[in-house]
């Protein structure tokens, strides 16, 4: 029999109770992502709409309790959030009785390990399912005797103010959390729904104190859950790599974890080379045939990216090449690179404005190496497009997301039939072609080039400056003139050209 117990149905209660008067043991605790502007304009990314994970109703934790931190891990970190405790079982209700079925408002800490992160991301299942890594309290608001959209919710840590935000800056409001989940599922008596944490969790350490604070300043006696007391403590009992994964943290886990990499102390990422606005302008202009053309006067034979085509009719791409490689399948790799956070999910999550992704599938047609999800995450990261010598699943879909992808076309099978996501980053071969992060990319409806950065200049202004060549050698065969002696153009038609124009430079 389920240990929750709620004192009234008829929350006929005082405005303040003790969390622990009321609720011995949730039976469902449900957390959000990302609710909180300010956190998912620090995470770079605002969902469409609520995703949730839960937790164990183990992970309940009371104030003046500790958490611990396991041996060998480094990355435990703080959220501040407001819990909603149901008063009233809701199924299926609409938006505008859906806060009628929250019976208290308190102070939560949904603490989570990122050390746990990598293998568990989106379930979140041993990276915030620890022991007392969910205290709720101390006391209960009365959820009748408070605008919901007018709740505050403070963190400190030794006594610092490190998160201070209100149901203002939500992206979802707390009645819209209520009405979702109960579309899919019963909420019960008692049951928690966290609601999210803004901007300024981060990491905290052995002897750290932490409280947290949920109040509503203007309700009539500034109703508040009291503080909330959450100590660090170290533990001494590793984890067993032999019977699940280990800890790991990379520095984009750092990042996450600590809210900035300032914050991480690691030194400040080097921008993304931008292209100069001029010669994006010229690489616009200039066709791949007369830009590869160029390149191999200048003995460059190499700078294709053979057998793909683009999904988007017209389309045209220009920027810098960010690399993801995968690697042939291989079963023992796969259960080590292929799940959680791997390196096919860093590269869409990480792409910049004006990067384009760039995808070693060793020309293997009949393997999807993306789908609609991420070339969603693409096109909101602001990505030029993507390039992969594979094939893409979700095909129609990614179109109509309007990211263009230049592929082999389109496979339905996943992510383990042929690949393992290896690296990002890295010197790959794509097509045919060796790619380097921080290579310009072009590509068009005749294909995709490779143009090293270094002759991208002198490139990009040389095609443009043929193409005024070739189209003035068009007008002359459309007047009736035969194409010896004028494509290529002999001295007597060079001469012609250069008096018609004004020109004295040879552009070849």
């Amino acid at each position: 029999m389920r240990r929750t117990s709620v004192r009234s149905t008829t929350q006929s209660s005082a405005r303040r109770r003790p969390v622990t008067d009321t609720i011995s043991r949730p039976g469902k605790i449900i957390a959000i992502h990302l609710s909180y502007a300010s956190r998912a304009d620090q995470r770079g990314r605002r969902p469409a709409a609520p995703s949730y994970f839960f937790k164990p109703a183990s992970s309940v934790g009371v104030s003046g309790g500790t958490v611990e931190r396991p041996a060998g891990t480094e990355l435990l970190a703080f959220e501040g959030e407001i819990a909603l405790i149901i008063g009233t079982a809701a199924r299926r209700v609409p938006l505008e009785e859906a806060w009628s079925h929250v019976g208290w408002v308190t102070a939560s800490n949904d603490l989570g390990l990122y050390d746990l992160r990598a293998n568990d991301k989106g379930s979140n299942v041993r990276s915030k399912g620890g022991d007392g890594y969910t205290p709720l309290g101390p006391e209960l608001i009365d959820a009748r005797s408070v605008d919901p959209a007018a709740l505050r919710v403070r963190a400190w840590v030794n006594g610092d103010l490190r998160q201070d935000d209100t149901t203002a800056g939500l992206i979802f409001p707390l009645a819209q959390l209520v009405a979702d989940l109960s579309q899919h599922f019963t909420l019960e008596p008692g049951d928690v729904i966290l609601t999210g944490t803004p901007a300024g969790s981060s990491v905290i350490v052995p002897g750290d104190v932490v409280e947290v604070e949920v109040d509503a300043p203007d309700a009539p006696g500034a109703p508040s859950s009291g503080r909330l007391v959450t100590t660090v403590v170290q533990g001494d009992t590793p984890f067993d790599g032999t019977i699940g994964s280990l800890p790991a943290v990379d520095d984009l886990q750092r990042t996450e974890a600590w809210g900035s990499r300032e914050e991480t102390g690691l030194p400040a990422e080097e921008p993304v080379p931008a292209i100069d606005p001029e010669l994006r302008a010229q690489l616009l202009e200039a066709p791949t045939a007369g830009l590869s053309a160029q390149l191999r006067k200048r003995g460059h034979h190499s700078c294709f990216i053979d057998g793909v085509s683009a999904n988007l009719p017209g389309v045209k791409i220009v920027g810098v090449a960010k690399t993801l490689r995968f690697v042939p399948f291989r079963e023992d790799l796969f259960a080590s690179h292929g799940g959680g956070y791997n390196a096919q999910k860093r590269a869409f999550d990480a792409v910049a404005d004006g990067e384009v992704i760039v995808i070693e599938a060793r020309g293997d047609a009949t393997t999807g190496t993306l789908g609609d999800i991420l070339a969603l995450r693409a096109k909101t990261r602001g990505a030029a497009g993507v390039v992969t010598d594979g094939g893409v699943r979700d095909f129609e879909a990614v179109a109509e997301i309007g990211l263009p992808v230049f592929s082999q076309g389109a496979h339905p099978s996943v992510l383990g039939r042929k690949h393992v996501p290896w690296d990002v980053d890295v010197t790959i071969s794509c097509g045919g072609a060796t790619v380097q992060p921080g290579d310009i990319i072009v590509g068009d409806s005749d294909g995709v080039i490779v143009i090293p950065p270094a002759l991208a200049a002198e490139v990009a202004a040389a095609a443009v400056a043929q193409e005024i060549e070739d189209a003035w050698i068009a007008e002359q065969v459309a007047a009736g003139h035969p194409v010896d002696g004028l494509f290529p153009m002999n001295a007597e038609w060079r001469a012609r050209y250069e008096q018609a124009t004004g020109t004295g430079t040879d552009t070849k």
